[in-house]
């Protein structure tokens, strides 16, 4: 049976209308949300990026029933994974059971503002892996030190613990990240429907659930759901390895030159206010494998998209 979820798309919403966004989405019946934890925007017209711990605190005073995820989190470079530990722990103690925590080895948007070095791909997966060691130590709850090939930890000692550890999913696109998935965490996230992923994670011993996010753009008029996810979510069009990458919004923002409306009229988002596509973007990813799938509305009318959801598409699943 698929679970159904909504993105908390933290480069577009500031944090308290984050926190209303939540509201809304359990009031409306979804089974969970998701919030992206970035420290810039794509592009600045998306012009909003909170810190997304913050946000998760008002979350979970606001809500009672819904889970929620970070979706997802870079333990590695921007955040020592010891700091993280901590915020991971607070934030799970909060929600009382409704939280997970996403993790991938990130891009080079977020991850470079400190300075550091923006590795390459196998190093970053390396200090993934020695990251979620650092954490899930930490959330044992005795004193612990750690000197590893990336990190250090001395007499480190998280006192504020939830009841039970948050589940741990991490962010896969490619086999060595997905084999990753299935070594190192309890669950996969992707972006579907993708097929490889998912088979890659379950052919490596992975048997957690699997997230899927699809973007779409519900609207009354279809030519306005193309604009808005042109002018606010051309990101989306932009392939390959190029988003792991590029340092600033402004690079994304010449990058997105490059994308012309039609090919988000022709990309496979949903978009409009028929919501036969919208059912079987889920339908894909559910035939692709993936048992979580949830919905990111590309631009300003969530509340459109809500009444959409809850009169058209809830019930079909």
């Amino acid at each position: 049976m698929v679970e159904l979820g909504y993105t908390l798309s933290s480069e577009e919403h500031g944090p308290n209308t984050l926190v209303e966004n939540a509201v809304r989405a359990e009031e409306v019946g979804f089974d969970f949300a998701c919030i992206s934890d970035h420290y810039h925007p794509w592009t600045s017209t998306q012009g909003e990026s909170p810190f997304v711990w913050s946000t998760l605190g008002g979350i979970a005073h606001a809500t009672d029933e819904i889970d929620i995820g970070v979706g997802v989190t870079c333990p590695t470079i921007r955040i020592h994974p010891a700091i993280l530990a901590q915020a991971a722990a607070t934030t799970a103690a909060m929600f009382d059971g409704r939280f997970f925590f996403g993790v991938g080895t990130g891009e080079n948007l977020n991850e470079h503002v400190l300075g550091d070095r923006w590795p390459e791909f196998d190093v970053r997966l390396e200090m993934l892996e020695e990251a979620l060691g650092v954490i899930r130590d930490l959330w044992e709850g005795e004193q612990y030190s750690h000197h590893g090939n990336h990190y250090d930890v001395e007499n480190a000692k998280l006192y504020t613990l939830p009841k039970e550890r948050p589940p741990v999913v991490v962010s896969a696109f490619g086999p060595r990240a997905a084999r990753a998935a299935a070594d190192i965490g309890d669950g996969l996230w992707s972006v579907g429907p993708q097929d490889e992923p998912r088979e890659n994670y379950e052919e490596s011993g992975g048997d957690g659930p699997k997230y899927a996010q699809i973007d779409v753009c519900y609207a009354e008029d279809e030519e306005e759901a193309i604009d808005t996810v042109y002018e606010q979510w051309p990101n989306g069009e932009i392939a390959g390895e190029l988003a792991q990458e590029l340092a600033t919004p402004a690079h994304f923002e010449q990058a997105a030159e490059m994308v012309e409306r039609e090919d988000v009229a022709e990309s496979a988002i949903s978009v409009g206010s028929d919501p036969e596509p919208f059912i079987e973007s889920v339908e894909a990813c559910i035939e692709a494998g993936y048992d979580h799938v949830y919905f990111h509305q590309i631009g300003d009318d969530q509340e459109g998209f809500f009444e959409f959801y809850e009169e058209n598409i809830q019930d079909e699943f």
